[in-house]
């Protein structure tokens, strides 16, 4: 699955627009990591607790992206794109959105 955030894809044609897709994941941290996030907090600086949670989900809601996209017969999503928001105190929602699209490779001399 080719996954991209412009609208075209350079060397391919898109052939057929599907629809829009998207993939979404919730994350919180355990207790432990929100525990040594707080103690992070108070010192500044990266909180590489969730930092690691949030690629991670964004990973995620990629690959859900990818599967969505390929169930609806596409082999491509252009224009790509992250959203994400707080659920609580202690959750994250990150959702990956895009155009589902059969595209086809140009044929080069």
């Amino acid at each position: 699955m080719l996954v991209v955030t412009t609208e075209m894809i350079p060397g391919y044609r898109v052939k057929r627009v599907i629809g829009q897709v998207y993939g979404v994941t919730v994350r919180s941290r355990g207790l432990g990591g929100n525990f040594m996030a707080s103690l992070r907090s108070l010192v500044g600086g990266e909180i590489v607790e969730y930092t690691e949670m949030l690629e991670d989900a964004r990973r995620h809601a990629i690959d859900r992206l990818s599967r969505n996209a390929s169930l609806m017969g596409a082999n491509a999503v252009v224009m790509m794109r992250f959203d994400s928001a707080e659920i609580g105190q202690s959750m994250s929602e990150i959702v990956a959105y895009g155009t589902a699209v059969v595209a086809e490779k140009l044929e080069t001399d």
